[in-house]
């Protein structure tokens, strides 16, 4: 049964942002869940042999008012996954997310990332090897690499992680070109195909199927809500984190908030985090994108851009761009 815009807020569907390297961190976290009580928020890709032999209380840091966090791990060796699983799920983390979708040389010399989609039974002892954590092991990937993209290739990857107990499959709608291009040009070359995302839904209908890539606006996600078990929304969150609201609210009739609101808010974390050592220039990176489109987001921009390349401390400076700029709310609600 299709649904329509309005129905889609009365069938419960997933709402995640995506991990992204070097972006989805603590603070960016913060800050989206001002924005979003109900979405699934993702750290960034960590490799596992990082967890395992690395500064692991930094690679995990997890602010408890971020809430339901998934974990996104990268590597190809069971055991260790499985280790950098169980220290994940000590340290709060609701969902442990393996990544088969990172088409990046760096990733890709290391065969892991979109590489392992050619290796099915592998993800599939990777996949078991995780639950034992004791956490929903679930994957992000693409619909295919180079000419490994077919639909009988992405069903037969999608039968060995479906067999080795991943239930639900974040689809990044299109394939993946590992030799030729980097990483935002594989963002944006290869053709999104939603189309078969909603197709492998119905050809496995027990999978939840959630489709990630280039949504960016409120009709394009309602289309996806229409044939799919949810959305993944990456830099259009990053870019615009009133953008998540606004879903939140047309998904779940969530209250929208205003951005200087969630602003403040964040200020008030940001400052907690100042005194114990964190550098303003990380603090204020999640903020760039707000109040985008308004009178002034170009001064406010430039504010915070100079905490960037100065490496000022001054939260006074970034508290008083904050003010200067009148509460924007999403197309949902309108200001009192």
């Amino acid at each position: 049964m299709s649904h329509t815009m309005d129905d889609a807020a009365q069938v419960r569907k997933l709402l995640a942002v995506a991990p992204m390297m070097a972006w989805t961190d603590s603070h960016c976290r913060y800050l989206h869940r001002l924005f979003s009580v109900n979405a699934l928020l993702f750290t960034e890709m960590i490799t596992a042999d990082a967890v395992v032999r690395g500064p692991q209380e930094r690679l995990l840091k997890r602010h408890p008012a971020e809430r339901s966090v998934a974990c996104q791990l990268g590597g190809n060796h069971p055991g260790l996954l499985a280790t950098a699983a169980e220290a994940a799920v000590a340290a709060g983390f609701a969902e442990i997310n393996f990544n088969v979708g990172c088409p990046s040389p760096r990733v890709r010399q290391g065969c892991f990332g979109a590489a392992l989609m050619a290796e099915p039974a592998l993800v599939a002892r990777c996949v078991k090897a995780m639950r034992t954590a004791g956490r929903p092991v679930t994957v992000k990937c693409r619909l295919g690499i180079d000419d490994r993209d077919s639909d009988a290739h992405l069903d037969n990857f999608i039968e060995a992680i479906a067999g080795a107990g991943c239930q639900t499959v974040y689809v990044h709608a299109r394939k993946a070109l590992l030799s030729g291009l980097n990483p935002a040009q594989n963002r944006n070359i290869p053709p999104l195909q939603p189309e078969r995302a909603y197709r492998l839904k119905e050809r496995f209908p027990g999978l939840n199927v959630i489709v990630n890539g280039g949504i960016t606006n409120l009709a394009e996600a309602a289309t996806h809500l229409q044939r799919s078990d949810g959305i993944m929304i990456g830099r259009a969150a990053w870019h615009g984190p009133r953008f998540l609201g606004e879903l939140d609210a047309m998904m779940f009739g969530a209250p929208t908030v205003a951005e200087q609101d969630a602003a403040t808010a964040y200020l008030d974390y940001a400052a907690e985090q100042l005194a114990a050592g964190a550098p303003l220039a990380d603090l204020t990176k999640p903020m760039l994108g707000l109040f985008k489109g308004q009178p002034g987001a170009r001064r406010y921009r430039q504010t915070l851009s100079a905490t960037l390349t100065t490496h000022s401390n001054d939260l006074g400076a970034v508290r008083a761009a904050v003010a200067a700029m009148a509460p924007t709310y999403g197309p949902s609600q309108k200001a009192a």
